[in-house]
């Protein structure tokens, strides 16, 4: 490539260098240059102008970068179109990502045009996540060593994506005379997050005495209940490979594969098997939310990557945790071994319930008023999830019967918003509550009335994977791939759903805006429950 001052009359097909700014028009950098383009130059006084000429055999950078991309596609990595030289690639599903940082550096170091950019080995990701970055540098590359870069990146995979599996997890919760019943709770639902965030499933935790011989029962009662890994959360801190808890994996079958890890918060972790199930001593950090070695062992297990004694030693560099914050899901701010960071400020999430219908499909009846066992009204519980959540403030929309639902609902913390047309559909509830939410508040997430079964949880989850600024900002829960309730909308699209008219909610907004649109998949079916009718009715 012959690059710098080119006289007009030797720059056609020459890539501009620089942006000119001619009278009447604008020449941006990158543009080929063209007898019209050309002529303008003229026209404007150029005799010459910072360009790119290329010879036999180089690559523009826009095809260079997209044949570097394309040689790098693997199942569940999708691309951008080049521009700019630039092709960047995303994750198709929720997962793990590995890297082969060897075959990295060997590319990064083939020639100083051709570069490639990734997230660290072992980084969770989410859909439509960056991955990498290829960019190339000038304006074109040599053939020659864009041939290599392609025959080197097909030939091995220098990005991959390992989804979560949607494993079935059996915990064991040992406990010792005097244990306050908070700490227990507070270890089984941080496991529960866990697994949860993961794809994963928590069957009922077995809760038993911090004795070899009632460890090893409930083990083999959780592996008969259709465990895929067993974790084990002991009152005590393990010592020894041959401690309680690590003993009682051997007297239910299994082995102990290694004990202690090079990473803290996390050191006492003991990995183990039952038969080819795998199964663990978890450290005390795990009953902490903050990141710990555990998380790094949890991620490879439901992503599918094997974790052996070999792999627990390597994890030391990056494996000082103690300054990370919290991490929320379904993903963290600070990548592996990168300094602590100030925790990202909470975004001002409010909970917007619908509850102004008037239950034609189960007339005499208002659904919103049915009771449950506990005799509580169907509109109150939902209230109740949504406040247990971190969504604030919490505001109810009433229509029909809405003193009935007021009183309810009296004593909760909750605003109240009456949508006076609320007999033109759901669309007068929506606007009706939209209007009345806080001018401070960044996003909104809209409940059902008529849906129950959305755990506080599954509220939390959706909350965690709102960042408008990385692109995620609708967020919809998935059950097995079915689009479900409720969906948090950024106040970007607010006017928008001001503007929406007649019996429909915002959902068709979500294919108009399908590049803001995240789903979570999440491991409970209550996202896609309504009970609108008495035979619905009957399963809740």
């Amino acid at each position: 490539m012959i690059f710098g001052p080119t006289p007009l009359d030797e720059a056609r097909g020459a890539v501009l260098a620089h942006t000119l700014r001619l009278p009447g028009r604008v020449l941006k950098k990158g543009t080929v240059l063209e007898a019209e383009a050309l002529k303008a130059l003229r026209d404007a006084g150029h005799a010459e102008v910072v360009a790119a000429r290329l010879e036999s055999g180089d690559v523009p950078e826009d095809e260079a970068a997209d044949r570097m991309a394309g040689a790098m596609l693997r199942p569940l990595i999708a691309r951008t179109r080049a521009a700019t030289g630039r092709v960047n690639l995303t994750a198709e599903t929720a997962g793990l990502l590995r890297v082969d940082a060897a075959l990295v550096d060997r590319l990064n170091a083939l020639d100083e045009s051709l570069t490639l950019a990734t997230l660290p080995d072992f980084t969770v990701v989410q859909p439509k996540d960056m991955l990498a970055t290829v960019k190339v540098i000038p304006f074109a590359v040599p053939g020659d060593a864009l041939h290599v870069a392609e025959a080197m990146l097909r030939g091995g995979a220098a990005l991959s994506v390992h989804p979560f599996r949607p494993l079935k997890v059996g915990l064991v919760s040992s406990e010792l005379p005097g244990m306050k019943e908070a700490v227990l709770e507070n270890g089984i639902e941080a496991t529960r997050t866990r697994i949860e965030a993961l794809a994963g499933t928590l069957l009922p935790p077995e809760r038993c005495a911090h004795e070899t011989g009632s460890i090893a029962e409930a083990l083999a009662r959780l592996r008969k209940a259709g465990a895929e890994m067993l974790l084990v959360l002991g009152a005590s801190a393990v010592v020894d490979r041959r401690d309680v808890a690590p003993a009682a994996i051997l007297r239910a079958g299994g082995t102990i594969e290694h004990f202690g890890m090079p990473v803290d918060p996390g050191n006492l972790l003991c990995l183990g098997r039952i038969g080819e199930v795998p199964a663990m001593v978890l450290p005390g950090c795990a009953r902490s939310p903050k990141v710990n070695g555990f998380d790094w062992v949890l991620e490879r297990l439901f992503a599918g990557v094997p974790v052996a004694p070999k792999s627990l030693m390597k994890m030391g560099v990056g494996g000082l945790l103690k300054e990370i914050e919290t991490r929320p899901l379904p993903r963290g701010d600070a990548p592996r071994g990168e300094p602590a960071k100030a925790p990202r400020r909470p975004r001002r999430v409010a909970a917007l319930v619908l509850a102004a219908g008037r239950s034609r499909r189960m007339a005499p009846l208002n659904k919103l008023m049915v009771a449950d066992r506990e005799g509580r009204p169907m509109v109150a519980r939902v209230v109740e999830n949504a406040l247990a959540s971190r969504a604030r403030p919490v505001l109810v929309v009433t229509g029909h019967e809405h003193e009935r639902v007021e009183e309810a609902l009296a004593g909760r913390p909750v605003l109240i918003s009456h949508a006076e047309s609320y007999a033109e559909g759901i669309s007068a509830s929506l606007k009706a509550g939209i209007a009345a939410l806080p001018p401070e508040v960044e996003g909104v997430l809209v409940l059902l009335g008529d849906m129950p079964l959305v755990s506080p949880a599954v509220l939390d989850r959706l909350l965690a994977a709102f960042d408008p600024e990385e692109g995620r900002a609708i967020v919809q829960p998935t059950f097995r791939g079915k689009q479900g309730n409720p969906v948090l909308w950024a106040r970007e699209f607010f006017p928008e759903i001001l503007g929406i008219s007649g019996d429909v909610g915002a959902r068709h907004l979500t294919g108009r805006h399908a590049d803001r649109l995240v789903n979570v998949e999440v491991s409970d079916d209550g996202v896609l429950r309504d009970f609108d009718t008495a035979d619905t009715l009957k399963g809740l």
